[in-house]
């Protein structure tokens, strides 16, 4: 069955940076939408739009069609899907399960067995754009499970995102968000060094833009993050706090694959230290304070 306005009530859990848009997004294009978060005033806006609230994870997975999810941590995704009174003890069998959290790719693997033995069908779906790409419906989307279960989706996902590509069996869509945020890591050490050059220089850091995000130099970070460093913006279109998250699940699912990673564990220790230093809610573009000093 391939889903549509009409037959989908879509569960939606997490209305952080990223999941309030792309919540909104769904009600914007028609979806019926049910909500819960552990916070419920972050789900106001989404009510206001005409979201369903719903008290409980158990109580919302017994309702809907498709279930998505984009929360905190792998331990918050252990606890929404395998925990007492989650989802895969809750839903009904025929349930699409679609978790867009960055978790881990044994994570992703165990909710889909446990999924598939109650005739759910579970994807991991890991995200890459940003509170930009949340608001503009434009994320990167890699996808982990099955291709009938993928085609089914879709419809949902281009709602959210235009980059959407099934990259293999349970966890592969995890396993490809690590090699994103692996090739983030370095460029944040890049643009944060060339931005700080550029002010040590003497230079306009709107003029060097100009010139080199035009350039091979260009990159998304470097468009998009590097203003907000000039602007002294550091807010969160992505928390320091989850990014070293993603570097730690990187590092170790590299460890366990025999490789060595020197630039991603770099790019962690100066996060750490930021981190450590009460920068943790900072968006990742903070990371030009520890130059900046």
């Amino acid at each position: 069955m391939i889903l549509n306005k009409e037959n989908t009530l879509i569960g939606f859990i997490g209305a952080g940076v990223m999941g309030k848009s792309m919540a909104a997004n769904l009600l914007k294009s028609g979806f019926q939408v049910m909500v819960n978060t552990r916070t419920k005033a972050k789900a106001d806006p989404l009510i206001e739009m005409g979201a369903r609230w719903e008290d409980t994870v158990a109580g919302l997975a017994a309702q809907c069609t498709v279930i998505i999810t984009i929360v905190g941590y792998p331990r918050d995704v252990e606890e929404i899907y395998l925990g007492q009174g989650g989802i895969i003890e809750n839903a009904k069998a025929g349930t699409y399960l679609i978790d867009m959290t960055t978790s881990t790719p044994t994570l992703a693997q165990r909710i889909y067995e446990a999924a598939k033995s109650k005739g759910m069908m579970a994807m991991d779906a890991p995200v890459s754009g940003g509170d930009i790409g949340a608001r503009d419906a434009t994320l990167t989307i890699m996808v982990g499970g099955e291709q009938g279960d993928f085609d089914a989706v879709e419809p949902v996902l281009r709602v959210l995102g235009k980059n959407i590509i099934l990259q293999g069996k349970a966890g592969a869509g995890q396993h490809t968000k690590m090699c994103n945020q692996i090739a983030i890591a370095a460029n944040m050490v890049g643009v944060c060094e060339a931005m700080i050059y550029a002010k040590k220089a003497g230079l306009d850091p709107h003029s060097v833009l100009k010139s080199i995000g035009a350039g091979a130099a260009g990159s998304w970070s470097l468009n998009n993050l590097a203003p907000r460093i000039i602007d002294n913006n550091y807010e969160p279109g992505f928390y320091i706090k989850h990014f070293i998250k993603d570097m730690g699940i990187a590092l170790e699912a590299a460890k366990e694959m025999g490789l060595s990673t020197p630039g991603l564990e770099l790019t962690k220790s100066l996060y750490d230290q930021l981190a450590a230093e009460g920068e943790e809610n900072c968006g990742t573009q903070a990371l030009y304070k520890y130059y900046d000093r």
